[in-house]
């Protein structure tokens, strides 16, 4: 379960996040809508254990997630902008990856970089953003954490890979049996 109570960030005297309380139960699937500044990054950032509340806690299965490297491993942020090691390839960032996620399905990765048309040899930053993003959606559904965390998950994607991206999130969904 993830759970946020009482948890406020600011950022140059502007709130972000005021006073957040929210439960999300285990098996659930939520989306977050709001309009551009409206906290929603930061919330994600928060929930990654990348930003610290200013105030408040931030819990998944009870265990605060800022600086819990044993807890990281349970879950994969795909941020709304992508990062890559400097000259890596797909394959580079499967290999890294495969590192920290002890479940990693490297077959359903192959799979996938085969049914998005992706070259794993090719270095990345010859990507196009939309290319960017299927890498980092492929990695994070091929992880096998528990959680996944998604920030901005269709910009950049054209419209018929972005029906692919939520095509394989519906799988996923399904596979896991979840709501």
């Amino acid at each position: 379960m993830i759970e946020l109570s009482h948890v406020t960030k600011t950022f140059g005297g502007k709130k972000a996040l005021d006073e957040l309380s929210l439960r999300v139960p285990q098996g659930a699937v939520y989306g977050l809508i709001g309009s551009n500044g409206a906290g929603k990054s930061t919330f994600l950032r928060m929930l990654a254990g990348i930003l610290q509340p200013d105030e408040g806690t931030v819990q998944i299965d009870g265990a605060d997630i800022f600086e819990n490297i044993a807890m990281k491993e349970r879950f994969f942020f795909i941020s709304d902008e992508q990062f890559f090691f400097p000259n890596s390839t797909p394959q580079d960032m499967k290999n890294y990856y495969r590192r920290f996620y002890e479940k990693f399905d490297e077959q359903r990765y192959f799979k996938l970089m085969s049914a998005f048309g992706l070259d794993e040899m090719r270095k990345i930053r010859t990507f196009s953003k939309g290319m960017k993003k299927q890498v980092s959606v492929i990695c994070g559904v091929c992880s096998g954490a528990d959680y996944l965390f998604c920030d901005e998950t269709f910009d950049g994607l054209d419209p018929v890979v972005r029906q692919a991206v939520k095509s394989l999130f519906a799988e996923d969904v399904a596979e896991r049996g979840l709501t």
